[in-house]
């Protein structure tokens, strides 16, 4: 491990180091190219070969290549930082950007090398008819490619997910970290990446478009009144509320889930972001707990009783009116819950 260590602070000083020289020859270049007319005489070798604007006048070949490389790259690497900049400030579209980082890359270098092989003579007219044929022939075997890129285009440009997203695809479920021109990339919770061609994203459920369910179902023993419980729920989901911050709406009381070997079941639920369902769930489970074990009401567990049971609170007429009218207006509160919501 500190061998690796060792490594790796090594390749981080030589990529600053490389960094700061790149940066300090960007900086050179393009202060002489603007501010050159008035550094130099009229008609300067040196300045007639890095200025890439005068090409009506001879210049070095190798001098001017060089021109070349440091004002292509230079840009990319500009408008990139720039783009990367603006997608921080932004909650979606980041995977636009990202694409257009890429076709910025590929484009800068396919000029690149166009201006470097006319500055040597090439006739970079024919070769571009040259490539558009070659371009055909290679388009009809690498069809594949070709899907992989419209996928991706469609994908970015009709917000079906965006990076930071959470999808389910092919039963894999995780957070998009990259949406490239051919592949997507997916991490799972366990930090495992699911690398997917994108025409082969053919159905996916997108987790993120809208809030996530929690649910959360607790036993309590059949002994114990329900309309008591249910009191005792009403005067606490404020509570519950105030505890879990994560929850965005709710929590709600949705009833008797089923009457189960041991115990009744009572479900909860609540709406949240999906990346903070699960969390959600398990605070929700504690906070229900907490309020049970304060107002002595009992979860069931397997056992044998060699005692007497327990003597229950008796309910009032009173209490069970609170009871039904607390029940008829959760039922109201959750009608637009949908039970296929919960199961996913």
């Amino acid at each position: 491990m500190e061998t690796n260590k060792k490594v790796n602070k090594k390749s981080n000083k030589f990529s600053l180091i490389f960094c700061i020289i790149g940066i300090i020859i960007a900086v050179a270049y393009f202060v002489l190219l603007i501010a050159g007319k008035w550094i130099f005489e009229d008609n300067n070798a040196f300045y007639v070969g890095i200025n890439i604007f005068q090409n009506n006048i001879p210049a070095d070949r190798w001098l001017r290549s060089v021109s070349y490389i440091i004002f292509f790259l230079t840009l990319s690497y500009v408008l990139r930082l720039l783009l990367k900049q603006l997608a921080k400030l932004l909650t979606k579209g980041k995977a636009l950007t990202d694409l257009v980082c890429s076709f910025i890359k590929y484009i800068a270098v396919i000029a690149l090398i166009f201006a470097v092989l006319k500055v040597w003579g090439v006739n970079t007219t024919a070769l571009l008819a040259g490539i558009g044929i070659l371009s055909l022939i290679v388009g009809l075997g690498a069809q594949p490619l070709i899907e992989d890129i419209i996928a991706g285009l469609f994908i970015v440009f009709e917000h079906i997910f965006d990076v930071g997203d959470i999808i389910v695809v092919d039963g894999f479920r995780g957070t998009v970290k990259e949406i490239g021109i051919r592949t997507t990339q997916i991490e799972d919770a366990g930090g495992d990446i699911k690398v997917v061609n994108n025409s082969d994203i053919r159905t996916l459920i997108n987790m993120t478009s809208q809030l996530s369910l929690a649910v959360s179902e607790v036993d309590v023993e059949y002994g114990e009144s329900l309309e008591r419980i249910e009191l005792v729920i009403k005067d606490n989901l404020k509570e519950i509320k105030k505890n879990i911050p994560d929850i965005a709406e709710g929590p709600f009381y949705m009833g008797v889930s089923k009457l189960g070997a041991s115990g009744v079941t009572l479900r909860f639920t609540a709406k949240c972001l999906e990346l903070q369902k699960f969390q959600v769930e398990r605070d929700m489970n504690r906070q229900i707990k907490l309020i049970f074990d304060k107002n002595k009401i009992n979860i069931p567990f397997t056992q044998i009783v060699l005692h007497n049971p327990p003597v229950f609170e008796e309910k009032n007429d009173k209490d069970e009116i609170k009871a039904q009218e607390f029940v008829n207006e959760q039922r109201e509160i959750t009608r637009n819950i949908d039970e296929d919501d919960i199961h996913n």
